[in-house]
């Protein structure tokens, strides 16, 4: 594909509209709709900048979900703890932020945090990270009036229930897949880990 041009056709609140224009591979015109969180000057700056966080969290071998409401679908489903990078935050900052704001709990120990992803690169430039954290502390609600969520741990069994009957997030119902299938993130600390270094998945069981 040959890149030709890019404009902006709507500047929303949180989001913004561009319309990319391409040659395609049989020489003719193909624009493609797509929205940013970010102020986009050229087509470098698509993905160049992380907007926020997805929160993989644990406690007692159990996995952290949320039952959230979300206004795009007009429906609640399991989600991960999730938020946006607010300006001069560290992610590390964000990652503490945001679990205490959606659930009341802390962050015990930051397990892995992983490179910045596409979250929903069929129609946005968008790119998040992917966080790991051994949480702390208890439940308790400091939402906006814009939030309904209700948060709990779940056992690798109730996890396997939920994903038969619910409706998930891709990224919660991918990370709750792998967590039933026994995949966890080992502590160096941890006597029983073998050896394993910090950060290191293993199964306890075989997934495939």
């Amino acid at each position: 594909m040959k890149f030709l041009g890019m404009k902006k056709v709507r500047d929303g609140k949180y989001l913004k509209n561009y319309e990319l224009s391409y040659e395609n591979k049989a020489g003719r015109l193909k624009t493609y709709e797509i929205v940013s969180r970010k102020e986009l000057e050229d087509v470098q700056d698509l993905g160049r900048r992380a907007s926020g966080v997805s929160i993989v969290a644990f406690q007692d071998g159990k996995m952290l979900l949320l039952r959230e409401f979300r206004m795009s679908i007009n429906k609640a489903i399991f989600n991960l703890c999730a938020g946006m990078q607010e300006k001069g935050e560290t992610i590390e900052e964000c990652i503490r932020r945001e679990l205490y704001e959606e659930t009341g709990l802390s962050v015990k120990k930051m397990l892995k945090i992983l490179p910045p992803s596409y979250s929903a690169v069929g129609f946005s430039d968008t790119k998040t990270y992917i966080a790991f954290v051994e949480a702390g502390g208890d439940f308790s609600d400091h939402t906006s009036d814009n939030e309904e969520i209700s948060a709990r741990f779940y056992s690798r069994e109730e996890v396997k229930a939920l994903l038969k009957t619910q409706e998930f997030s891709s990224r919660s119902q991918m990370a709750a897949f792998f967590f039933t299938e026994g995949a966890e993130l080992w502590n160096k600390n941890d006597p029983k880990n073998g050896g394993m270094k910090r950060s290191d998945i293993r199964f306890t069981r075989r997934a495939f």
